[in-house]
């Protein structure tokens, strides 16, 4: 049987499949991990006098960690700074989160972790807008989706920080578009990824995001 050899054209092509391959395996963990980090904080936070609310809780911050280590790998190339900025805010909200709900746990008091989790929230909308921005400019998500993203999590920053330096409640209100943003995200990432290389302009993805604001 005659061996035949992949022609000059071939090549390219298969290469071009691993970055979209790439794209939608990243693009499902990372919506897999948002809609999980949902249920495991929701459940541990409700149960934090308890051992398994702590396990929760715990189990979340490292989906949180996970969730950053995802965004930074996607930018890496093209918006290393902004991918950096990201994984240390999802590192910060990881580590407020679980601190807030082990001292509410052993104490007995909610203040601290009521302030622990707005300060979590501010880091994870400081460390979101730019993601979200960089993430349109390079056509990972569609333009409208991902400008609903940076809308929410700027809400869900000013809320928090207009609570923690007020008193009054009114977090919770500024966080639904974000809320309902992720609850989104998660179910489109896991349906389609992170765009393929067919959308996204290679053009775009070397350009600052200073460039599109």
């Amino acid at each position: 049987m005659r061996k035949t050899t992949p022609s000059t054209a071939e090549i390219p092509a298969r290469l071009a499949d691993e970055p979209d391959r790439d794209a939608l395996r990243y693009g499902r963990v990372f919506g897999a991990l948002v809609l999980a980090a949902f249920v495991l904080y929701g459940v541990g936070s409700s149960l934090a006098d308890q051992p398994i609310g702590l396990v929760l809780v715990g189990i979340n911050s490292v989906a949180v960690a996970l969730i950053g280590g995802i965004g930074f790998r996607l930018l890496r190339s093209s918006e290393h700074n902004i991918g950096g900025v990201y994984l240390v805010a999802r590192l910060a909200e990881a580590i407020l989160l679980f601190v807030g709900v082990a001292f509410a746990g052993a104490v007995g008091s909610s203040e601290f972790d009521q302030a622990a989790y707005l300060l979590a929230m501010i880091a994870l909308g400081v460390g979101s807008v730019p993601f979200f921005l960089a993430l349109r400019q390079g056509r990972w998500l569609p333009g409208w989706f991902a400008v609903w993203g940076v809308v929410g999590y700027a809400m869900l920053a000013t809320g928090a920080l207009l609570e923690l330096a007020s008193g009054r409640s009114v977090a919770l209100a500024f966080a639904v578009p974000g809320g309902l943003f992720e609850l989104a995200l998660g179910v489109f990432l896991l349906w389609r990824g992170f765009g393929s290389m067919s959308t996204r302009s290679p053009l775009a993805m070397n350009k600052p995001v200073s460039e599109v604001l």
